[in-house]
């Protein structure tokens, strides 16, 4: 191979340093500068490298699409990305290629069959309407192609995305397992990053955001108390997701029979519910305690019922209607949610109230992927465009109107309605129905965030709750197989158990 090497150098004189040059080149101007058509063309064959890896080792695509998804903001805020790339760009390339091999394998590993469920029929629903959209003109602007499909796949695509390539490659009882200590995993680094910004301090470009883009929100009560946002992008969309996170694995450590895992997770779900204070972003405390409450309906156990009733119920009393804990600021600025006269909220009313008025001669929205960028100041709807909507509802309601901000909520609750109802009727292990049961509530606590915040279609709370609900869906197809596994590590367990009982009553001896 050195021979052949050097022979074609010698023959070729300067062209093979040339390309080596170009190809440097191209490195660099992809690092510095994103994506231009000279770095493309020459850095092309790095993609069809990856490409081929991703055919060969097709989980390992989809593990780097999980990692690049729940990091993708940290990496972009602390600039360790190359810049001029759409942030979606790297789901949305990983994803059309799993689904692309997906396609391919089919003959090989045929799960399609499994994708036509309720969920799906509820996304095309939605994808269809937002599709219907690019005929939307309410601002006048004539068509542009390249405006709505900015909007469609943000609001529409990405779930369909989402949807299709979680049920087709969460398909067995291992890999299952596999995510859901991979997700406890990226959660857990979460909580650790939270301290270290605590204790140890925020990175330079971190402390720069805070400081600049993040001063009027996330720096409060003239300084004394920071909201933390760890690797997510700000302190609301944090709070929202890893409230999420705890809601899933307080249910997946209540219902496992394997006791490693009912530790591994209790730790988790504790440590998510620690940070979730620490972000200062109230809407996380209701959306962790709406999460565990919708647990109540599907555990379909009275005992459940009451445990939580009472924990809830005694924690509710103490935050609306005590001062315990108010010495904490964190613990104060949660206390808040139970003030209907907060600032905070009503601005959000009086905003909404502006909207209406503008939305009534709005019913299809002002069009997707509008905004006061795009849209001319002496446009009637330019105001709109500006006026912060501080809710993935409100968001969808101002680009679809009243009509685009029905369908969602009907798809919505037909895609939840269909995962209970799995749960609830089609699962018969206690086990595997906490899983669906934990999924299914770790949504709902997410909806409810969408409501509060603009998080819902934010990294990585897109992929990770509504990619989690398409996993309910595949539950009753593994099910036998996750009967076996739950019997053999419980029977493990039990002789370890036993070994260890036999070799203390042997010690007494």
């Amino acid at each position: 191979m050195t021979n052949s090497f050097s022979t074609y150098t010698k023959e070729n004189g300067g062209r093979a340093i040339l390309l080596f040059l170009l190809f440097g080149l191209a490195i660099y101007e992809f690092v510095n500068a994103g994506f231009s058509s000279f770095a493309v063309i020459c850095i092309s064959p790095l993609i069809i490298i990856a490409a081929y890896v991703a055919f060969r080792y097709r989980m390992a695509a989809f593990w780097a699409l999980f990692f690049i998804n729940y990091f993708v903001q940290w990496f972009s805020k602390n600039e360790w990305l190359p810049s001029g790339i759409p942030l979606s760009m790297y789901n949305e390339m990983l994803e059309i290629l799993l689904l692309v091999i997906a396609i391919i394998d089919a003959r090989r590993t045929p799960h399609f069959e499994r994708t036509a469920n309720i969920m799906l029929y509820a996304l095309i629903v939605w994808c269809g309407f937002c599709t219907l959209e690019i005929l939307n003109d309410t601002c006048g602007l004539g068509f542009n192609f390249g405006t709505w499909y900015q909007g469609a796949r943000m609001m529409a695509f990405q779930l369909m995305y989402a949807f299709l390539v979680f049920i087709i490659y969460v398909d067995t009882t291992k890999v299952l397992v596999q995510y859901l200590f991979i997700w406890a995993g990226l959660s857990l680094f979460t909580v650790f990053w939270t301290w270290k910004q605590i204790k140890l301090g925020m990175t330079p470009a971190e402390s720069a955001w805070l400081n600049n883009v993040g001063y009027t929100t996330h720096i409060l009560q003239g300084g004394t108390l920071i909201r933390y946002f760890s690797t997510h992008n700000d302190a609301a969309n944090f709070g929202i997701c890893i409230a999420s996170t705890a809601v899933a694995y307080f249910i997946f450590a209540i219902t496992t029979n394997i006791k490693k895992h009912r530790i591994f997770f209790l730790i988790t779900g504790i440590g998510c519910t620690w940070a979730m204070f620490q972000s200062g972003t109230r809407t996380a405390m209701a959306c962790l305690i709406l999460g565990i409450i919708a647990y109540v309906f599907l555990s379909k156990s009275a005992k459940m019922a009451a445990i939580v009733t009472v924990v809830f119920g005694f924690l509710f009393c103490i935050l609306a209607f005590t001062n315990i804990g108010q010495g904490n600021q964190q613990i104060r600025r949660m206390r808040t949610v139970f003030d209907r006269s907060d600032a905070s909220a009503n601005v959000r009313t009086i905003n909404q109230e502006a909207i209406r008025k503008y939305l009534m001669d709005a019913p299809w929205g002002m069009g997707l992927g509008l905004s006061a960028h795009n849209t001319p100041p002496n446009n009637k709807f330019y105001r709109l465009s500006g006026t912060p909507p501080d809710s993935e509802y409100v968001f969808i309601w101002i680009h679809t109107g009243v009509i685009g901000i029905t369908v969602f909520i009907i798809t919505m609750l037909l895609m939840l309605g269909g995962a209970c109802w799995i749960v609830l009727f089609r699962i018969k292990s206690p086990s595997l129905r906490g899983i669906g049961a934990g999924f299914c509530c770790a949504f709902i606590s997410m909806q409810l965030g969408g409501y509060g915040n603009q998080v819902l279609m934010q990294f990585p709370n897109c992929l990770l709750f509504y990619g989690g609900l398409s996993i309910v869906y595949i539950l009753p197809f593994i099910e036998k197989e996750w009967v076996e596994y739950e019997a053999k590590e419980v029977a493990i367990q039990e002789e370890k158990k036993r070994l260890k009982l036999e070799q203390k009553k042997a010690s007494r001896v």
